[in-house]
Parts: structure tokens; sequence; C-alpha cells
């Protein structure tokens, strides 16, 4: 699900995320080549404060600024997950089962490549999914994103 350049990133931000007790939800790096956007999604206990986020830009700046990670200039931008949280690692399938995911699949799955449905966990290797009352295995390997369909309800 992460590029190569990602997972370094990823690599190199994790062992500090652990020391200040956030989790690195995921990374993304988009935008031209000459100067990239690397978006850092973050969570904790409680949720995501102001202050965490400015904390978490100040330490992950410095951390990049060391392992200089594109030549010229890029732009780093810390954020909650959000409603439609990113899935990435056989946890984060495991803990959200029961929610209604957006999966989208380097390759096709049952003749698709982009499947919506209740999320069921793990089951070996493979996210289990319920798509319309069948039960649909995607193997974590082939899945490209995942994200947590966000839902609000206005009713309360």
């Amino acid at each position: 699900m992460l590029s190569a350049k990602e997972r370094k990133l990823l690599e190199a931000l994790e062992p500090r995320a652990a020391q200040e007790g956030i989790e690195i939800v995921t990374i993304e790096v988009v935008g031209a080549k000459k100067s990239p956007t690397i978006r850092v999604y973050v969570d904790a206990d409680g949720g995501v404060s102001f202050d965490v986020l400015a904390a978490s830009q100040k330490w992950m700046g410095d951390i990049l600024e060391v392992i200089d990670p594109f030549p010229g200039a890029y732009v780093l931008e810390v954020s909650s997950p959000g409603i439609d949280r990113p899935l990435r690692t056989r946890e984060h399938f495991e803990r959200f089962a029961g929610e209604t995911v957006c999966v989208k699949t380097k390759s096709p799955v049952d003749g698709r490549s982009s499947l919506t449905g209740e999320l069921c966990g793990m089951v070996g290797d493979d996210v289990a999914l319920d798509v319309d009352g069948t039960q649909v295995r995607v193997p974590l390997g082939v899945i490209k994103r995942a994200r947590v369909k966000g839902t609000i309800d206005f009713s309360s």
C-alpha cells in the first residue's frame, strides 16, 4: 500500500511517534516530483488535538530535515485521519471490523478493483469483506488503498 519512499519515511518517523504516544496511520507523498507534499496522518488515544498536530509537525520536520527525503523543496502536512480513516495494517483491518469500508486493489478480485462492504476482519493474510451479502477475501498484498467509509448521524 505504501511506495518505497513512503515506507522509508514511515520507518524514519515511527520510532519517535511511539515515544510521543501517537500512531502514524499512513503517509502519502503526492504532487509534483520537484516539490511534493508529504502527508502524515496521525492518531492518538483520545483523539488528536491541535497541540498534538503542532508538536508532531515540529519533530517530524526536524527528522525530515536531517534525512532530506527529496532534493529541493517539499511540503509537510500533519493531520488526523479524519472521518474516512485510511486502513493500512493488519491491526487496522482487525480494529475496524464492523465498519463499512472502501477498498481499491492493484488487480481485480472477483472481477472488481473497487469494493465497498462491511469489514469482517482478517482471515489469514486476507481482508474479509461482506459485499452485498457475499463474503469476499482480498489478499492484503493486493490492496492499493483502503478507507473507512465515514458516516455522519445528524439525528441526535
